[in-house]
């Protein structure tokens, strides 16, 4: 929306006070890091007794494997058993992977490239492959894409998921149109949670590609921030119901539960699909870190470990949010200058500039010494047609931190916008 009148006389009668507010902050010389969503040093100490959950000579799961050797390429029964309730899906159909999903990803992508998958007619290399990709959405699934030369289509978020009418209309439409992803629960970047009919559209729709397949990231789905959890349906269950049992690819991980570098992925899928990946995965691989598994086992017990270990979490990046927001809404509500998601769960604030702002705020924003996600990074091939999104990572700086770079972030959307005037 445009600026009112008002609003416009408002920016500019304060440019001079804007101005030496952020040459104030130049002079500081900060050094503040808001570029990814790393877990803070004090959320992953929550896991450090995991660490000593195996000590030596104690390294048998409970049905009975040493974990020390070989074997098991599609993980331990218990661990197994463990993502399916994270999964909400049968033990059978879960396969685990190394320390992260976007691993598992990666490799469920090249191996339907290279070798097709359950139900196509071949390697997808035969021909032009394309992806639909919701935006703004995460980097790394586009970096995925791009890496393989796999032609990305951007579809617009909304508060309950991609613009669904756009979607059924392009996959039904294109049989090149062989994959798509989704962050499905407090969505990189927005935070926004895919509707009932959101979900039942995408299990249902029709595809041209009769291979064509969802990789459904679920990389959040315990992750609140609120004692609500915002609900999703299950889409594998939606799609079973809706006649495309092999559609969906359900990933998630412990990635941002136990240890960044340490933890464990999963993939929950149709019988098929854990086949299908078994074989490849088999051909790469003796056995998983079964030890790394065990550790999880010990130190979680169950999902409802999970679940408390996760309130644990959440006590310390909820006041990290509420510190963004609360400066946001001090600095900038009203102003017509920006909007902003303020999510229930997840790991981000999406904050959307004027069109044409973006890559200056965050260019004003490095020069005072406080780093962001580059601008256009949230769309395929880092190009933000209109120039306005910006993805904020709370996660890792304190508090008081957090609410010197926010003020400062918010006087360089002024600014920024200042300048197009």
């Amino acid at each position: 929306m445009p600026l009112t009148e008002t609003q416009i006389k408002s920016l500019q009668g304060r440019a001079d006070e804007i101005k030496a507010r952020y040459d104030a902050f130049v002079a500081q010389g900060l050094s503040l890091d808001m570029t990814r969503g790393k877990p803070s040093s004090e959320q992953l100490d929550l896991a450090e007794p995991m660490l000593a959950s195996v000590p030596p000579g104690d390294h048998t799961s409970p049905g009975g494997v040493d974990c020390r050797n070989y074997g098991g390429v599609d993980g331990l029964p218990e661990m197994k058993a463990l993502f399916a309730d994270y999964l909400e899906c049968a033990p059978d159909q879960i396969l685990i992977g190394g320390n992260a999903s976007l691993t598992l990803m990666y490799d469920a992508v090249q191996q339907a490239l290279t070798h097709g998958v359950p139900g196509g007619d071949g390697p997808w290399l035969k021909g032009t492959v394309k992806w639909i990709c919701p935006v703004p959405g995460y980097d790394r699934h586009f970096t995925i894409c791009e890496h393989f030369g796999i032609e990305m289509i951007p579809v617009e978020m909304g508060e309950g998921g991609p613009d669904m009418d756009q979607v059924e209309a392009l996959v039904a439409a294109d049989p090149a149109i062989k994959g798509m992803w989704a962050v499905p629960r407090y969505s990189n970047p927005t935070g926004a949670t895919y509707s009932d009919d959101t979900v039942c559209r995408l299990a249902a729709m029709k595809a041209a590609a009769p291979d064509f397949r969802i990789w459904w990231d679920n990389a959040y789905g315990e992750h609140h921030l609120t004692d609500r959890p915002a609900p999703l349906s299950n889409l594998l269950s939606a799609c079973v119901a809706a006649g495309h049992p092999d559609r969906a690819l359900m990933f998630a991980s412990t990635s941002k539960i136990s240890f960044a570098g340490g933890g464990l992925a999963a993939l929950g899928a149709s019988a098929a699909n854990i086949d299908w990946m078994r074989l490849h995965t088999s051909k790469r691989t003796i056995g998983p870190d079964k030890l790394n598994q065990l550790r999880h086992l010990r130190f979680f017990g169950d999902i409802e470990g999970i679940r408390a270990h996760m309130m644990r979490h959440a006590e310390l990046l909820r006041p990290r949010f509420e510190a963004v927001i609360r400066t946001l809404r001090r600095e900038l509500e009203g102003s017509g200058l920006a909007t902003w998601t303020e999510p229930e769960g997840g790991y981000f604030i999406s904050v959307d500039t004027l069109d044409g702002c973006a890559s200056r705020t965050v260019a004003l924003a490095a020069e005072a010494g406080v780093k962001l996600t580059p601008a256009g990074a949230t769309f395929p091939y880092r190009r933000d047609p209109k120039d306005r999104n910006i993805r904020i990572a709370p996660s890792l700086p304190s508090v008081e931190e957090l609410t010197v770079a926010t003020e400062l972030f918010a006087l360089c959307i002024q600014l920024a916008t200042l300048e197009r005037m």
